[in-house]
Order: C-alpha cells, then sequence, then structure tokens
C-alpha cells in the first residue's frame, strides 16, 4: 500500500485500504471513505472547471459539515490552496482574511453569503462562490463574480487537477487576531502530512478510533483530528456544540476513542458529570 505523501491522499489512501469503513459522521448522516474519496475528486473537478489555477486560494466560510471537509482536501487534490474561516468571524473579518491571501474561490452558505454579500466588493481577486445549496432570495454579487451550488460544482465534468508536490503550499492557517490583525500561516503538504503521522504515532491512532472534532477545523489542532483519523483509517465525527454538555452527550452517543481540546473547554467539562459509558470507550 502507497504511503501517504500529498494531504488529499491521506483519504484515497485510506479508502484503497478499506473503502466501506466509515470515515465521517455528521448530525444524522454518516459517509464511507470510498463516497469521501468520490467526493473530493469530484470537488477538485468542480474547482479546477471554475478556473482555478495552482496555488490559488479557496475559501472555505461554514461550520463544521461535509462540504467544509470535501472542500478542505478537493481544493487540494485540484492543486490550490485551502483557507478555512472561523464560522464565528463577523462579515469585516472573514473580508479581511478573503482580500490579504487573494481567495479566488469562496464555499459558504446562502446565510453566510447574505452577511457578506455587502462587503464582497472589497475582495478584488475573488472570481467564483459555490453556496451548499441554492438560495431562497435572489443573490447579488460584485461584476465578475459567478455563483454556482455544491451540486453543481460536484457535477462538473472531469478535469486534472495541477501538478503537486509535497513541499507546495497546501494550506494557510490564520491566527485569531485577538492582539492585531490576523496572521496567516502557511503550511505544506509536507508539514501537514508529518503532522498526521507523528500525531498518530504518539497517540497509537487505528482504524477502530472514533475521534471528536468539537474544536474549529480552522484551527490547527482541530484540523488534526481530521488528517490524523484519515491517516489511521478511523472515524470523525463532526460537532457543532452550543453547549459543553453537548460535547459529553455526543462522546456517550457516538463511543468516542479520543478527544482533544483547550484548556477552557476542559475546565467547563470538569464540571459536569460525565456519563459512566464513555468510560467503556475513551481511551485518552
Amino acid at each position: 500500500m502507497p504511503e501517504s505523501v500529498l494531504l488529499h491522499e491521506l483519504i484515497s489512501t485510506a479508502a484503497q485500504r478499506a473503502p466501506e469503513a466509515v470515515a465521517l459522521s455528521w448530525q444524522q448522516s454518516s459517509a464511507t471513505y470510498a463516497e469521501l474519496a468520490d467526493a473530493v475528486q469530484r470537488c477538485a473537478h468542480g474547482l479546477v472547471d471554475c478556473g482555478l489555477e495552482r496555488t490559488e486560494r479557496v475559501g472555505i466560510y461554514l461550520e463544521k459539515r461535509w462540504e467544509t471537509v470535501v472542500t478542505s482536501f478537493g481544493a487540494p487534490a485540484a492543486g490550490g490552496v485551502f483557507v478555512p474561516l472561523n464560522p464565528l468571524l463577523k462579515a469585516e473579518q472573514v473580508v479581511f482574511i478573503l482580500r490579504d491571501c487573494d481567495v479566488r474561490v469562496l464555499v459558504t452558505s446562502p446565510e453566510r453569503l447574505a452577511l457578506l454579500a455587502p462587503v464582497l466588493g472589497d475582495c478584488p481577486s475573488l472570481r467564483h462562490v459555490v453556496l451548499t445549496q441554492a438560495s431562497a432570495t435572489p443573490v447579488v454579487l460584485p461584476a465578475g463574480v459567478a455563483l454556482s451550488t455544491w451540486a453543481e460544482l460536484l457535477d462538473a465534468p472531469m478535469r486534472a487537477g495541477h501538478r503537486v508536490i509535497d513541499t507546495d503550499v497546501v494550506s494557510i492557517l490564520y491566527t485569531s487576531g485577538t492582539t492585531g490583525k490576523p496572521k496567516g500561516v502557511v503550511l505544506s503538504h509536507r508539514n501537514m502530512v508529518a503532522g498526521a503521522k507523528s500525531v498518530a504515532s504518539y497517540l497509537d491512532n487505528r482504524p477502530t478510533d472514533t475521534l471528536l472534532a468539537a474544536l474549529p477545523l480552522s484551527f490547527d489542532a482541530g484540523f488534526s483530528q481530521l488528517t490524523t483519523a484519515f491517516h489511521s483509517g478511523a472515524r470523525v465525527v463532526l460537532l457543532n456544540y452550543l453547549m459543553p454538555r453537548d460535547v459529553l452527550k455526543a462522546m456517550e452517543r457516538e463511543k468516542v476513542t479520543g478527544l482533544t481540546a483547550v484548556p477552557p473547554l476542559y475546565i467547563q467539562l470538569s464540571a459536569l458529570e460525565w456519563p459512566a459509558a464513555i468510560n467503556e470507550n475513551l481511551r485518552y
């Protein structure tokens, strides 16, 4: 079995090993590694069909959901660079990042686009917006910006992605900007794949694991839940929680074996009574 070298190969390699294994769960849905790998390739074809050139940026302004994960790996498969945006950011903060790194394609929802539309004119590099579904209200975009839906993106004709090597840029993750303007941290395919292999090694991740993605995917430790799981052939559960108790409920319901969080969340979780069933599965 070949080793993963590029980011999107974490999924395709796992799909070769165990195509029917569940890779991703969100809300009431799940997808196998074969289904995820197919969606990533179709997303890549669609982005190239949109005119995405090698190393051009694809912004993702969504909560944790199917389209977020597929685009995060589909953009690199097309030869582009994915830029995940924290879904809690305000319109002005989002536009700052889109402009700062010259995002060409933006993937978002109709609801989020409604918040961004009045200020998207400040993003001169933007050429295409992809919506998770058709908007119920008319969408007015700046001149020269095309609009399509997720279904149309995935139905685009097959087009080969641009050539990529492991030292090419794969993502730009932005800092929170709490002490100034957000800064873009540039990561290569080698950075992210080596990180996934390292973390999976010391946590002893395995195909039987279920990891809970509770942290934002725009945060390195949050996105690492995807890369670590996919390298190991494990399952990831996407969680958009409102209260800390929602995390415990998800851990019990999904039989989570691995939880990664930050100190503020752990402080909140430690103050709650944990369901006894969590201990039947949780390894770390």
